[in-house]
C-alpha cells in the first residue's frame, strides 16, 4: 500500500472523522423522517445564526483546555456577561461604545482572576472554575435581582440582527474568531508552546516554557470571549435574562470534546470544535421539528458528551498502544539484526 493512499484512508476513516459521518446519517434520517420541516432554507439560516453563540462559548472553552484547565465557569461567564450588559446599557446608562469593550474587559478581568487562583493559589482547575461559576451565578443574581432587565436601547439589537451577504454579524463574529484562534493555535510558536504545556506540564518547564504564564493567557483571553457571547447574547434578547448563560455550559464542553477526535487524532482544535458544535445542533434541531420533548436536549447533550469523551481518551490509548508496538518491534529488529552480525562474525571467524 502506498504511502498517499495509506494516508487517504486515514482521513477518510471514522476515527478521524466520525462527525462528518454522523451528520450524514442525521441529514438522512430526519430528511426522510420530517422533509417538510427539516428541508427548508429558513431552517438551516436559523441554525446557522442560532448556534454561532455556542460556537464563540465553545472556543472561550477551548483555548484554556488546550494548556490543561478545564473551565467548568464558562456558562457562568456568559450569563453574568450578558447581565453585566444589559445593566451597563439599561441601568447604568452607558452608551453602547463604552458598554461593549467595558465588558469584554469584565470578562478578561474574571478570566484572571480564576488563573491567578489555579496558578498562585494551586487550587485544581476543575474546582477553582466550580467556585467561580457559583460566585458568577450568585452575581447574576445580585444585579439583576433574579429578574429580566429590559428596557435596553434599540439601537443594540442591531448589532446581533444586522447582515452582510445574508449571515448575521454573531455567525461572522464566529468566523472571525475561529479563523484568529486557529492561526495562533496552529501557526505560532505561542500555539505550540500551549499544546506543550497542555500535554505535558513538566516536560514544558523543562524545556523553558513558562508553563504558569500560558494559563493565565489562555483563560484571560476565554473569559474575554466568554463575555464577547454574552454581550450578542444580550445584542440578541434586547434584554439581561438571568436564566440563560448557564445553559452553554454542555454544548460548549461537547462540542470541545467531540471536536478533539476529529482531524487530529485526539488533540483539541477549533475546526474538529465547530464542525461538531454544528453536528450536534443538527441532531438537536431535527429532533425539536419532529416534537421531542424539551429534556430531550438535555439527554442528547449529555449521551454526547459521555460518548466524546470516552472517544477522546480511547483515541489517546490506542495512539499510546501503537507507539508501544511500534517500539517493541523496533527493539526486535534491533536485536536480530545483532544476532545476525554476531553470527556473521563467527562463521567468518
Amino acid at each position: 500500500m502506498s504511502t498517499t493512499r495509506a494516508d487517504i484512508l486515514r482521513a477518510l476513516s471514522f476515527r478521524n472523522i466520525s462527525a462528518i459521518y454522523i451528520f450524514i446519517v442525521l441529514f438522512a434520517v430526519f430528511s426522510i423522517w420530517i422533509p417538510d420541516k427539516f428541508l427548508q432554507v429558513g431552517v438551516w439560516r436559523s441554525l446557522l445564526d442560532a448556534e454561532a453563540l455556542t460556537g464563540i462559548a465553545a472556543i472561550a472553552a477551548l483555548i484554556p483546555l488546550i494548556a490543561g484547565s478545564l473551565n467548568l465557569a464558562i456558562g457562568a461567564q456568559v450569563g453574568f456577561s450578558a447581565i453585566l450588559s444589559a445593566w451597563m446599557l439599561g441601568k447604568a446608562g452607558l452608551p453602547i461604545a463604552l458598554q461593549f469593550p467595558a465588558v469584554l474587559l469584565a470578562g478578561a478581568l474574571i478570566g484572571l482572576v480564576t488563573a491567578l487562583v489555579i496558578t498562585r493559589l494551586k487550587v485544581e482547575p476543575i474546582i477553582a472554575t466550580l467556585g467561580m461559576s457559583s460566585i458568577l451565578l450568585a452575581g447574576m443574581a445580585w444585579v439583576s435581582g433574579s429578574q429580566q432587565i429590559l428596557g435596553l436601547d434599540p439601537a443594540y439589537r442591531q448589532i446581533a440582527s444586522a447582515q452582510f451577504l445574508g449571515i448575521t454579524v454573531p455567525v461572522w463574529t464566529l468566523l472571525a474568531v475561529a479563523l484568529v484562534t486557529w492561526y495562533v493555535l496552529e501557526r505560532t510558536a505561542v500555539g505550540r508552546r500551549t499544546y506543550a504545556a497542555g500535554f505535558n506540564p513538566e516536560s514544558a518547564r523543562l524545556a523553558g516554557i513558562d508553563v504558569e504564564r500560558l494559563q493565565i493567557g489562555t483563560l484571560v483571553a476565554g473569559g474575554a470571549l466568554a463575555a464577547l457571547a454574552g454581550a450578542l447574547l444580550t445584542s440578541r434578547l434586547n434584554a439581561g435574562d438571568p436564566t440563560v448563560g448557564p445553559s452553554f455550559l454542555l454544548p460548549a464542553l461537547t462540542a470541545v470534546f467531540l471536536g478533539s477526535t476529529q482531524f487530529k487524532g485526539g488533540r483539541f482544535n477549533v475546526l474538529g470544535t465547530i464542525v461538531a458544535m454544528y453536528v450536534l445542533a443538527v441532531g438537536i434541531k431535527g429532533l425539536q421539528l419532529a416534537g421531542s420533548p424539551r429534556w430531550v436536549n438535555d439527554l442528547f447533550y449529555g449521551l454526547s458528551l459521555l460518548l466524546a469523551v470516552a472517544l477522546s481518551q480511547w483515541e489517546k490509548t490506542s495512539r499510546r498502544g501503537a507507539a508501544i508496538d511500534r517500539a517493541i518491534r523496533g527493539s526486535r529488529a534491533r536485536r536480530a539484526a545483532g544476532d545476525n552480525t554476531n553470527t556473521n562474525v563467527t562463521v567468518s571467524s
